[in-house]
């Protein structure tokens, strides 16, 4: 009887080795998390594509129309709301991705 609780134990040992043995799925560091300096980067970028493309519009306008500063302010207001927009995005998405692996870590413990 004890042969047979060694083979067993021997057994389940073998098992486990095996499974350490295995490689881990490795994941890309970008794919896991954002680092911080890579979001406040995508957000300045956002920003700023915001303004400028605002600034574009509305300077294109005013030369077009004739009304130099009318259109330029308006169009930089409407460009920083839309950066900031997107920005707000960006963040939510970043949060709901942190807050989906930590739930997934939660679920793996157990």
């Amino acid at each position: 009887m004890s042969d047979r609780q060694d083979a067993d134990r021997l057994k389940a040992l073998e098992a486990k080795i095996a499974a350490l043995k295995e490689p881990a799925e490795v994941k890309h560091h970008s794919e896991e998390h954002y680092s911080q300096a890579q979001l406040a980067w995508r957000m300045v970028i956002e920003l700023v594509a915001g303004l400028g493309i605002g600034f574009g519009i509305g300077y294109g306008l005013d030369s077009l129309f004739g009304t130099m500063p009318i259109f330029l302010v308006l169009f930089i207001f409407f460009g920083f709301a839309a950066g900031v927009l997107t920005m707000m995005r960006s963040a939510k998405e970043v949060q709901r991705k942190q807050l989906e692996a930590a739930q997934k870590e939660d679920d793996a413990r157990g």
